[in-house]
C-alpha cells in the first residue's frame, strides 16, 4: 500500500507569536502532544551530531539501508550472544514509526527495509530527519524531540546542553523503560551509555562527557506554555485546519504582562478584572 504520509505529517495546531515563539500548543485529538520541527534551524546542532553519530552515520549517503551497520548488528549479535547496536536507519525507524507493529522478527525487519527505501525515493534527507524528529516517542504522550524538549527542560530544542542533548538521543530508544517521570535513573544510565560510546568514537571530549554524567536528569514534566489563552482559543476557532496561526502578539511581553494583569487582580479584589493593550506609538501596532 501507499506511505502513510498524511497520518505521519499530523501535528498539534500551535499558536506562535509575531516572531514564530509558541504560545500555546493544543493536544492532538489522541492526547498526544507532536511539535513539528526544522532541524536545520531550530535544533541544536550538538544534538544532530550525537543522534547521527549514535543512530545513523551514515545517513547521508545510504538510500535508507545501510548494509554495514546490518553486518556489524549481525556480527555482535553472533560474537557477543545479544544485540549491541541493532542496525536500523533512521529512515528505517521512520519506517516504524509510521506503521507501529508490536512484533520483533524478520518479517517486521524486511518490511521496515522496503519501506526505508519507499521513503527514500519520496523525501529528500532533510525531511526525512524532520519527520523522524517530529515523530520519535519520548514516553507518555510526548512525540518529537520539540515537545520532549519542552516538557523536560521547559525550552525549545534549539538550545541544548550535552547532557541534554545526549538524554533525548537516549529516551526514544525505549521511551516507556527510561521515562523520566518514572525511572530516571535507567535513563541517566541510557544518557551516559550515548554519551561514553561517543567519547570512544572521537566525537565527544572525555572531560566534557564527565561534566555532562555530573547533570542530575529532570525527575518531573514541565507544563506545554499557555500564553495568551483567550487569544489562543479564539484563533483556534476562526482558523481551521491550519496547523501554526501566527498571532501579533509578543511572547516576552505578553507573558510579562500577564504576570502584571494577575497580580494587580489580586490586589484589587475577587470582583475584579483586568485587561491590558499595548500599542506601540511610532507604529500602530497593537
Amino acid at each position: 500500500g501507499p506511505l502513510p504520509l498524511t497520518q505521519a505529517r499530523q501535528a498539534s495546531t500551535t499558536i506562535v507569536d509575531r516572531n514564530g515563539k509558541l504560545l500555546r500548543a493544543y493536544a492532538m485529538s489522541d492526547g498526544r502532544w507532536r511539535l513539528p520541527v526544522d532541524a536545520s534551524t531550530a535544533v541544536d546542532p550538538i544534538y544532530l551530531k550525537l543522534l547521527l553519530g549514535y543512530e545513523d552515520r551514515r545517513f547521508r549517503s545510504h538510500a535508507g539501508i545501510d548494509p554495514l551497520a546490518l553486518g556489524r548488528a549481525a556480527l555482535q549479535l553472533v560474537t557477543r550472544g545479544h544485540i549491541v547496536s541493532g542496525g536500523s536507519t533512521i529512515t528505517m525507524q521512520l519506517a516504524r514509526l509510521m506503521e507501529p507493529r508490536r512484533e520483533r522478527s524478520v518479517y517486521a525487519k524486511l518490511r521496515q527495509m522496503v519501506r526505508a527505501l519507499e521513503i527514500e525515493r519520496r523525501l529528500s534527507k532533510d525531511q526525512i530527519l524532520n519527520l523522524y524528529l517530529a515523530l520519535a516517542p519520548y514516553g507518555g504522550n510526548l512525540e518529537g524531540i520539540r515537545a520532549a524538549s519542552i516538557a523536560y527542560f521547559g525550552k525549545e530544542p534549539k538550545r541544548l546542553s550535552l547532557a541534554e542533548s545526549a538524554l533525548l538521543v537516549a529516551l526514544p530508544q525505549s521511551p516507556e523503560n527510561r521515562r523520566l517521570d518514572r525511572y530516571p535513573e535507567i535513563a541517566r544510565i541510557a544518557r551516559d551509555r550515548v554519551l561514553d560510546r561517543m567519547v570512544e568514537e572521537g566525537r565527544v571530549p572525555e572531560a566534557d562527557a564527565t561534566q555532562a554524567k555530573a547533570v542530575p536528569v529532570p525527575r518531573l514534566r514541565k507544563p506545554i506554555p499557555i500564553l495568551a489563552p483567550h487569544s489562543a482559543d479564539r484563533a483556534i476557532a476562526v482558523v481551521k485546519d491550519v496547523p501554526v496561526i501566527s498571532l501579533t502578539l509578543d511572547s516576552s511581553l505578553q507573558k510579562v504582562l500577564e504576570a502584571l494583569a494577575r497580580d494587580r487582580a489580586v490586589a484589587l479584589g475577587p470582583d475584579i478584572s483586568v485587561a491590558i493593550i499595548a500599542v506601540d506609538n511610532e507604529s500602530g501596532d497593537v
